[in-house]
């Protein structure tokens, strides 16, 4: 049985089936999306003024995947063109040059994920003080850890609560509180096990802004590791396509190539509002 409308457009849309499929999928995928950032706004604004973090995120890195994308879509489309010219072999470039793309794109943000995974907030308590400490972890055994002083830093409410504020004069009292600041970023921090109350690193639950941050960006990372699959799936076995049927090939490519897209217009609206507002 031969399905209909996989090359010839349908005269009730003048679309073939998978682009109208494509196009409802996305439409759904635009209301998943918009809820989210529609939850960051409302977080954002909802904030206690001075708490929400600016400059957390590592903006260099955050640049270079945004420019990784855009050259993906641009290798997206030539893939797509080299099929309708009939050139079989430049659609393989230019395919594979969009999955070394998308592969670049989730090692850059692993090390993203990374250094926030190993950046801790630690509440001692010495004697009857209590002391906050903040910082990417390079040691830890059973006695005591070892922190890098970090140059940025959250102001959760657990810290708030042990006198470390977000506001300058605030940060002047919980000195007199006993919240440590260290002007030397280059110092090492010493705690031991012995005196530690809590440990957190930067991870979704430590912050409004991190749970956000880790929702919106792995969903995203996910949608890049998905479309990365498919276009695999058809830069290997899939490709036995163009021998039997080239139009429904070039077709399926295209589609592919408009997930891609939205997948790279997501990023675009991500990076300024998480990495540069």
């Amino acid at each position: 049985m031969e399905i209909p409308y996989t090359v010839n457009a349908r005269k009730d849309t003048g679309l073939y089936n998978a682009k109208l499929g494509i196009w409802l999928f996305l439409a759904s995928e635009v209301m998943l999306f918009g809820a989210l950032f529609s939850a960051y706004i409302l977080l954002r604004v909802g904030a206690t003024p001075g708490t929400w973090p600016h400059g957390l995120l590592n903006v260099p890195l955050g640049t270079l995947n945004t420019i990784v994308l855009i050259v993906s879509s641009v290798t997206v489309v030539m893939a797509w063109a080299s099929l309708k010219m009939k050139q079989f072999g430049k659609w393989r470039m230019y395919q594979g040059a969009t999955l070394v793309c998308a592969l670049i794109f989730l090692v850059i943000k692993s090390f993203e994920y990374n250094d926030k995974l190993t950046h801790y907030e630690v509440v001692t308590k010495e004697g009857d003080k209590f002391h906050v400490y903040d910082g990417h972890l390079v040691q830890e055994d059973k006695d005591k850890i070892v922190l890098h002083p970090s140059a940025h830093r959250l102001y959760t409410a657990r810290a708030i609560a042990y006198g470390f504020g977000p506001e300058p004069a605030g940060a002047h009292a919980a000195a007199d509180h006993g919240a440590k600041e260290h002007s030397d970023k280059h110092e090492l921090i010493t705690i031991q096990r012995s005196t530690i109350e809590h440990m957190e690193n930067y991870g979704p639950k430590h912050h409004a802004y991190l749970a956000i941050y880790f929702t919106l960006t792995g969903l995203h990372a996910l949608h890049v590791i998905g479309g990365a699959i498919v276009m695999a799936f058809f830069f290997g076995p899939g490709a036995k396509m163009w021998k039997t049927n080239p139009e429904q090939f070039t077709n399926r490519i295209e589609i592919s190539g408009l997930f891609w897209h939205f997948v790279d217009l997501v990023w675009i609206f991500l990076f300024p509002v998480l990495y540069l507002l």
